[in-house]
């Protein structure tokens, strides 16, 4: 059962809904086939969950503007995570513990029931913040009923501390919240328990100035740490570091660690930090375990602070949206990132270019134009400098072969001026390529690299132009979506 207070604030959320439907579907920036707010701000992706056959993603949502504030927690259902659809919101936030949002958080199956782990965000009139974990409850994965607090701010923290990730191992539940310390370090913390409601503080497994890594920002959120191909891997992002070369080039960061976490000590020894995408809209991953044994990764398409304001969609009324979902493999220490298989659902009209070549110029060919579209460029074989690939007049793709450096360059949405994000790769063997109207994700060599963008093209514009410095060979595959 919900309060009363939740009630109505849910219903002052569908008012909103259908005070902007018309206007918010009459933008040509809508995506096609990725997850958006029906209206106002989607931030982080909460709770991912394969449940009883379902999978579920709910999502951080401000519905009455298109800035952050007291977060909901929206709610999308899908059978293949292909086909979604919006399920009933799943909490608001009404109550003295969670009055200033319901902030990010996980989701469990347990003794039957669909479990969620979240932030309560509370702050007093001078903006003071409280801070509070929370549990709410759902019989049927669709109505939830809240439970209140179940884990208070420890000492040695600042009350940024936040994002519960929940998971069960040997008989014990375990979570995992981002921190600040006191001393103004970012912090990875670990608590245990055998009921979820009652929790032992076990301290931070990871953070600035701990296991060999220095100062490493002032706060960690949006946690997940998790078993893959024999390790283990901790999802972080820190905030506070400052741009190193090509890296840290979006204000706030989104990567991980890998190594090997010691349960009975709660020990966490990694290696280095590595970032898990190039590109410029990426930001608080959440994984899942799904019913074949995948782990899967969904993430935002935005990053906080970052001209969120200044998007073209927000004279539409909604601002932001979801990555596809993407499987994670462990590979050499480093993650992979692939679009799951189901998404091949999707395809339509094949157009295939076998061998195609591309010598000193810079050329298209006839179907491969189009503003959703799925693109793969395979057996690349670049004999020169240089290849690119214009995407819409918007964006453009260039991979140096002389330097081993590839970079993705957009025409900003703020000021117009083109601006970049790049990384080092020593060979390019093959591109996959998704585009949705004002979208682009690029997996690069299977998921070696990854670049994920928003980007804004004259909504007429479908154009693809492939150009080469040097001779260029590679065989295209392009399909509709």
């Amino acid at each position: 059962m919900k309060s009363e207070r939740e009630q109505k604030l849910i219903e002052q959320a569908y008012a909103e809904v259908e005070k902007y439907e018309t206007l918010v579907n009459r933008d040509r920036y809508r995506l096609r086939y990725h997850l958006m707010p029906p209206v106002g701000l989607m931030n982080d992706p909460n709770g991912l969950i394969d449940w009883h056959g379902t999978y579920h993603v709910f999502y951080q949502w401000m519905p009455f503007r298109t800035g952050h504030g007291a977060k909901f927690w929206g709610h999308y259902t899908s059978p293949d995570l292909v086909h979604w659809q919006a399920a009933p919101i799943a909490l608001a936030p009404s109550e003295w513990y969670d009055k200033d949002g319901c902030y990010s958080g996980s989701a469990i199956s347990c003794d039957g029931k669909l479990v969620l782990f979240y932030t309560g965000n509370v702050k007093d009139e001078q903006g003071n913040r409280q801070t509070y974990q929370c549990m709410a409850v759902s019989e049927d994965g669709i109505h939830f009923t809240k439970k209140g607090v179940v884990i208070t701010l420890p000492d040695g923290y600042t009350a940024h501390f936040r994002d519960p990730k929940v998971w069960r191992y040997q008989g014990h539940w375990y979570m995992i919240l981002g921190a600040q310390s006191e001393s103004g370090d970012g912090k990875a913390v670990l608590f245990r328990s055998a009921d979820l409601c009652h929790w032992e503080h076990l301290g931070p497994i990871a953070g600035g100035n701990m296991n060999g890594l220095g100062p490493f920002g002032y706060m960690w959120e949006c946690l997940d740490l998790f078993p893959l191909d024999g390790q283990d891997v901790l999802i972080v992002c820190p905030q506070g570091l400052k741009p190193d070369g090509m890296r840290y080039q979006n204000v706030y960061q989104s990567g991980y660690f890998v190594g090997r976490f010691d349960y009975e000590r709660a020990e966490f020894l990694h290696g280095t930090f590595e970032e898990l995408d190039r590109g410029f809209e990426f930001y608080a991953p959440q994984t899942m375990l799904d019913r074949n044994g995948r782990r899967i990764l969904i993430g935002w398409m935005g990053v906080p602070d970052q001209d969120e304001d200044r998007q073209p969609t927000v004279s539409h009324r909604w601002v932001h949206a979801l990555t596809l979902p993407r499987e994670l493999r462990l590979t050499g220490g480093k993650l992979r990132q692939t679009p799951v298989e189901e998404l091949k659902q999707l395809r339509k009209q094949k157009v295939a270019y076998p061998s195609a070549t591309v010598v000193n110029e810079l050329r298209s060919w006839a179907g491969l134009e189009g503003d959703a579209i799925e693109l793969r460029l395979d057996n690349i074989e670049l004999f020169g400098s240089m290849m690119e690939i214009y995407f819409r007049h918007a964006a453009r793709l260039v991979y140096n072969s002389d330097e081993g450096v590839l970079t993705l360059e957009r025409k900003s949405f703020v000021n117009g001026l083109t601006e970049k994000r790049q990384c080092r790769l020593p060979r390019l063997r093959s591109l996959h390529v998704f585009l949705d109207t004002s979208s682009i994700e690029l997996f690069v060599n299977d998921g070696e690299e990854t670049f994920t963008a928003r980007f804004f093209p004259h909504p007429d514009d479908q154009t693809i132009f492939f150009g080469a410095h040097g001779h260029l060979q590679m065989d295209i595959e392009k399909w509709e979506l």
